[in-house]
């Protein structure tokens, strides 16, 4: 067992990210449901922060609304991209790489389920500051811009570092 932890410590540690990104979402979204249940979708909780109950049929910034067989094919999409993220988790060698790869699968995977299962993705999350609102996100969506910010992090900083140290990119 403890050899093959070693050598898949880095899937595993993956793996298990993107489930618990998965799961929280889920039960967060359960929660606000409960907690929204009388009161219209909208609950104000701070001057800045409120929490709603609104559904995306579309992708980011609420682009592609609407679009015909839009559950389909942005599903069929985003299995696309995360076979490809999969793949890379399973050749890289680095810890920075696996944990933003494992957002990114998680947050990516819990949208698709969420677009399958309700024809849209449920967003909980409003930010605004004088009349201006974000878009309204949820967990996996913080998860995949969290994971991409590793990813960025990691090759603008760490990268450079373990190719002058190893000669390569393990990323």
């Amino acid at each position: 067992m403890k050899r093959f932890f070693s050598k898949y410590r880095l899937l595993v540690i993956a793996l298990i990210l993107a489930a618990l990104v998965v799961v929280i979402d889920r039960l967060t979204e359960q929660a606000v449901s409960l907690y929204l249940q009388d009161t219209g979708g909208f609950v104000k909780v701070t001057p800045f922060f409120n929490l709603v109950w609104t559904g995306n049929d579309g992708i980011s910034f609420g682009m592609l609304q609407g679009l015909a067989y839009g559950k389909w094919l942005l599903s069929a999409f985003a299995f696309i991209i995360t076979g490809f993220f999969f793949i890379w988790l399973l050749r890289t060698q680095s810890l920075w790489v696996s944990v933003a790869l494992g957002l990114i699968i998680g947050g990516a995977l819990g949208n698709t389920f969420e677009r399958l299962a309700y024809g849209h993705v449920i967003d909980i999350l409003d930010f605004h500051a004088y009349g201006y609102h974000w878009p309204a996100f949820n967990i996996t969506d913080s998860a995949i811009v969290s994971g991409i910010a590793l990813l960025m992090f990691y090759e603008f900083f760490k990268a450079p570092e373990h190719q002058k140290i190893r000669g390569t990119n393990n990323g």
